[in-house]
This record gives structure tokens, sequence and C-alpha cells, in this order.
């Protein structure tokens, strides 16, 4: 009998629970948000945990009074470090007092006074990279206190996650955020370990594709704990076959920018160059505050820019490479192409490439460039000058580590 009542108490408890549980929750990320690679500063890089409100005023001023705003940089976006180590008796983030004195609302309604908009950062685990608050058993909750704070922007990562899948973790937050009702980017930060570019376009915007970036052209900079970070161009090739996963709305992110940070001005050009031809993101990582005016010269390329903010939306592929000369493409909108010299050797060489003998295919999305049937006028997008066309060969000198990028209009 116990047995028998039990079953029936059981079968009623789960018809009530099936009853009350019908409202549909919409799902899926906010569409049209990033329908060209989202542009901005990211606190990281250069700052670490170490931010406060002061650093995120001057960088928005100065984003607004440099042209980098107008050249379409409009994100600022604060990494690990805003919250403090606890949340409060509710649940509820706590922005650090001592950091952002007047909190975090204030500051951004700052940002947006000037035209900007303003991103936060946290973890799909327990605890944050740095060991602050996560998200996990909190998704809904702090998805309410992103949307009633504004922020336009989560970068979400993935430390302290043992025990859950990315694809479960990312859709959750994902949901959240809409449920939420604030259009907010959703930025995936889970390293391509577990290959978001195959499952992350419903869920997200854009999606890292490898560990963290570090300041060299090609090196891997092992930390202590066991992992490592990466020169530019291992980033740029680390990841094979991914390039027809990316477009509008749902970009492959190759991390923030490292430049105006301890390389060469020479390797700068060469990585804002790669960033660009990759239609990858384009998160500046600098000081602002101390920044040359070459690196403000490169990070403002309006011709480079355009080139990563093309409406076509595809990524750039290698199409050659010989003796450390390499030659990467990128089919743009109006049946133009992009063409960027990369000389990854430790010496000079020279460019001598012969349009006529090269027709340029692109197997993943069907564009192609015949020199031999359309003629080409060249843009040469470094020099800001047209240079002929392509009934010539196109030949130069080109340093070590250094980029010749080249726009072809027919």
């Amino acid at each position: 009998m116990k047995k028998i009542i039990s079953a029936f108490a059981l079968f009623v408890s789960c018809l009530s629970f099936g009853q009350g549980n019908t409202h549909n929750q919409a799902g899926g990320k906010f569409e049209g948000l990033a329908m060209t690679p989202p542009m901005g500063w990211n606190s990281w890089n250069t700052f670490g945990t170490d931010i406060n409100e002061k650093l995120v005023k001057e960088t928005a001023d100065i984003m607004v009074s440099s042209g980098l705003a107008a050249a379409g940089y409009n994100y600022i976006v604060l990494d690990d470090g805003w919250m403090t180590r606890e949340r409060d008796a509710n649940g509820d983030l706590v922005p650090d007092p001592v950091k952002f004195p007047n909190g975090m609302k204030a500051l951004i309604d700052y940002v947006h006074s000037k035209g900007l908009k303003f991103g936060l950062y946290n973890c799909a685990g327990t605890q944050t990279c740095a060991g602050y608050p996560g998200t996990r058993g909190y998704e809904y909750q702090d998805a309410r206190f992103y949307a009633k704070l504004g922020i336009d922007f989560l970068k979400y990562d993935w430390c302290n996650t043992k025990g859950i899948t990315a694809p479960e973790a990312y859709t959750t937050m994902s949901n959240a955020l809409k449920v939420a009702g604030r259009p907010i980017v959703f930025s995936l930060c889970e390293w391509g370990d577990n290959q978001p570019w195959e499952w992350g376009k419903p869920i997200g915007n854009l999606w890292r594709i490898s560990g963290d970036i570090y300041p060299c052209f090609d090196c891997e900079f092992k930390h202590p704990e066991n992992w490592s970070s990466w020169g530019f161009m291992k980033i740029a090739e680390m990841r094979k076959d991914i390039r027809k996963y990316s477009g509008p709305d749902h970009w492959n992110d190759f991390d923030m920018m490292e430049v105006g940070n301890e390389m060469n001005d020479t390797e700068d050009k060469s990585h804002f160059a790669m960033w660009c031809m990759l239609s990858s993101p384009l998160f500046t990582g600098n000081d602002y505050r101390k920044m040359s005016k070459e690196t403000l010269a490169i990070l403002t390329n309006k011709d480079l820019i355009a080139v990563n903010q093309d409406k076509l939306g595809i990524q750039g592929f290698k199409y050659a490479a010989e003796d450390g000369l390499e030659v990467w493409v990128k089919p743009l909108s109006d049946g133009n192409w992009v063409i960027t010299f990369l000389n990854r050797s430790d010496v000079a060489r020279k460019v001598n490439f012969d349009f006529k003998k090269n027709t340029i295919k692109d197997a993943d999305f069907g564009y192609e460039a015949d020199f031999n049937k359309v003629t080409y006028k060249i843009k040469d997008l470094w020099q800001n000058k047209e240079i002929g066309t392509t009934k010539k060969n196109f030949v130069s000198d080109l340093a070590s580590h250094d980029v010749i990028t080249l726009r072809l209009m027919p």
C-alpha cells in the first residue's frame, strides 16, 4: 500500500510540476548586435586586475579625443577584477567600492554619455580566472544584474569549470541574458578547447579560438602554472579550417590586440593587418595614456579598418608561402580583394607577385579572382595611394616581420 501511495503521490507531483512550468522562455543570443567585428578596448592585457574608475574615465575621454571612437572603437570592457571577493547577502555581485567609489552604474552612465558602450567580464565556473565570484549557479541572477546596470557586452571566461560542459554552460548564460531582456553582445571566452565555432553561432556573437595572446611576433610564453600565452602569428595559424564558421554576428575571435605593448612598430603594424585580414574583433589592450603617435596611426588606419569591417564578413586565408614570405588574401564586398604580403623571416625579402600566374580561389565561400579575365586597380593601404594595376607584377622589398597590404578594385 505504501508503494502504491508513494507512486501516486509522485505522479501527482510530476503532473503539478509540468502544469506549472508552461512558460516558454526565449532562448538564444540577441541577433544582429555584431554584424561587423566589434571594436573597442579591454583592460586585461595591460592592467590585469589593477583597474579603477579613474582609468576607465580617462580611457573613455582619450578614446573620443584621439579619434579612436570615430574610427570605430566604441566598447570599453572591464575584464577580471572589477568585483569584490564575495557576493552580498542576496547573492548579487558587488562592484569593488575601493576601485569604483561612485558605483558601477555611475561609471557606465559616464561611458554612455561619451557615446560609447560598456562591457563587463565574468566566468562560467565557480570562480573567475583571478579568483573572484564566478557565475556558475547564478546565471539568471547575474544576467538581471547586468541588465539593470545597463551594460552592452559580456565577456564570459572558462576557468574553474570542472564538471560542466562548455555548450551547456554558454547556452545557459546566453538564455539568461535573453530572458533579462537587455540586448548584450555575448563574447564566449572558452579558448577554443571545445571547438566553439561548431556550436557557438546560436549562442554568442563571437568566440575565442585560442588561449591568451602575448606581445610577441611568433613566440610561445610558458607560464609557471603550466599554461602558455601565444604570439599573434601563433594564434593566427593555431586553428585549421575554421574560417567557414565565421561571419556577420558570429565571429572567430583571435583575442585582444597587443598593438602598443612591447613589440616594435613594424610588428604592431603586421599584427593589426593580420587581425583585419582575419575579420577578428578589434579590441585594443594598450594604455591609451602612454600611446605613441605611431601606435595611434596604426590603430586608426581607416583603410585597414574597412577591410576588417567589410560587410561581406569573410575571414581571410593564407594563399601561399615560400622562404618565410607569405601571401594572405581576403574577399571583400563589391568584387574587391585584399592581399597582404607578410615576411615571417628574420631577414628582408623581395616580393615579386605575378598576378597573371595566380588565380585566387576561395574554396570555402566560392569567390574567385582571375587576373587574366579582370584587371584590378591596386591601392597600397599603408601608404594610402594607388600604385597601378594587376596588369604588371607587384614588386617590392619587404623588411623582416613587416607587411604590405593591397586592396584590389575591379
